[in-house]
């Protein structure tokens, strides 16, 4: 009976403990960057770099089935109104020969590719377009980074907000009571009562407010991540200052976004057209085969029908094409030479686009140790205001100035908090850096 005792205590334990650290999981704060993660894996752009490569796999198969002999079939059936005939007769007075007016012909073709030059350049170019068409989407998904980290740091001020209104709403609430109890004993008057209960429905309307904004913004994350989230989820305030800090060093270095490697895939690919209109200009040999059967066959003055056979060697060589491939070199040189610009101008606007961010990230560390200093003065003051209210020295309108004022440096604090962070994320996400 003991033993059943004993084990039925440790089930229960180990079900607590199981309960336990199951809602621990569920109220793990969420990471910025996990969140970024599944949104580009969520995204049903992510799939294309998947079907591009089966797509450039099936074409670099019909590349190499170009090795393969090809095999044709040829019919022909005809009928003319004249022939030409021998320019002597016979002795009995009919011509020498006289080739039929109906004809037909059917055949059997087989050629076979011996020297192509420009194969090997057709498969690079099949492989450098593939590469330049991932790098497009990659660069397009990019995009999806600044949208996580917008909904993600509205959320995480709201929640902040909420957190000190609420706190607020608790001290509030306390004060009612107190000065309800103070009205009934007539230490207080009857509007010091009704001032702490109308402060106290103001700060639950906002709380209501904020709860509705954020229950928006958590839900356009959940949206973007792609899968559930729950509205009252915590959010992990990331730490980035190393990591900013980190990419302020190296920023003239810096070339991590996406762009930069479409930009380089595209340069690759028009190099790999230039080497394909080089081939075009170099001779290409093949091996031919035909058998057939036909009326006449290849002896032209038989009236009969038969079968033939025909093999030998083809050269195809476009010797003079009247310029055109040196003009397809100067554009593709052109085309570089466009790349070149857009690439400098797109490493000037990340440029600039960083500017605001560092600006911001300075003047916000600056006002962290005064947003700090502030908060402990604001609550010194909340204090000597709530003792002086419950002593009746002060009225209640003046303690609830100083409430106010509390909770406007809760909320400045904190407004400056997750400014930084986003000005940080954002930096990083701009220079094409991963957020941990």
């Amino acid at each position: 009976m003991t033993s059943s005792r004993f084990l039925v205590r440790v089930a229960g334990a180990v079900w607590i403990a199981v309960a336990a650290m199951a809602d621990a999981r569920a109220q793990a704060p969420l990471q910025l960057g996990s969140l970024q993660r599944a949104a580009l894996a969520s995204d049903a752009r992510s799939r294309e770099i998947e079907q591009l490569q089966r797509q450039s796999a099936l074409r670099l198969k019909n590349l190499d089935v170009e090795q393969l002999p090809s095999v044709s079939v040829l019919g022909q059936t005809q009928y003319q109104s004249d022939v030409p005939t021998a320019p002597f007769s016979l002795p009995n007075g009919e011509p020498a020969f006289a080739p039929p007016k109906f004809t037909y012909d059917a055949s059997l073709r087989v050629d076979q590719r011996l020297y192509d030059p420009s194969l090997e350049p057709r498969r690079a170019l099949e492989r450098a377009g593939l590469a330049e068409s991932q790098a497009r989407v990659r660069t397009s998904l990019y995009a999806l980074r600044q949208e996580v980290n917008e909904a993600f740091f509205t959320a995480k001020l709201l929640e902040e907000q909420l957190g000190s209104l609420e706190t607020s709403i608790a001290d509030l609430e306390a004060r009612l009571r107190e000065t309800t109890a103070r009205v009934r004993e007539g230490a207080a008057l009857a509007g010091d009562a009704a001032a702490v209960e109308a402060t106290l429905l103001r700060q639950r309307q906002q709380a209501d407010e904020i709860r509705a904004s954020r229950r928006a913004a958590m839900a356009r994350l959940a949206r973007l991540a792609g899968e559930p989230i729950d509205a009252d989820a915590p959010l992990a305030l990331p730490d980035l200052a190393a990591a900013a800090s980190q990419a302020r060093r190296d920023l003239d270095a810096l070339r991590a976004r996406p762009e930069y490697d479409q930009f380089a895939r595209t340069r690759d690919r028009a190099a790999r057209q230039e080497d394909v209109a080089a081939a075009a200009e170099r001779p290409q040999v093949s091996a031919f085969g035909r058998v057939g059967y036909g009326r006449p066959g290849l002896n032209f003055i038989n009236d009969g029908s038969e079968s033939y056979a025909i093999a030998g060697l083809q050269l195809n060589w476009k010797a003079w094409n009247w310029g055109a491939a040196a003009r397809e070199r100067d554009a593709l040189a052109i085309q570089q030479e466009i790349v070149a610009a857009e690439e400098a101008s797109f490493s000037s606007a990340i440029r600039r686009g960083v500017e605001n961010d560092l600006a911001t990230i300075d003047r916000l560390q600056g006002a962290a140790d005064a947003d700090q200093r502030i908060l402990e003065l604001r609550e010194a003051i909340d204090k000597a205001a709530r003792v002086r209210l419950e002593e009746g020295v002060t009225t209640a309108a003046d303690y609830l100035d100083r409430r106010t004022e509390w909770l406007t440096a809760q909320f400045e604090r904190a407004r400056h908090r997750v400014e930084l962070a986003y000005a940080e994320a954002r930096l990083l996400t701009t220079l094409g850096l991963e957020v941990q």
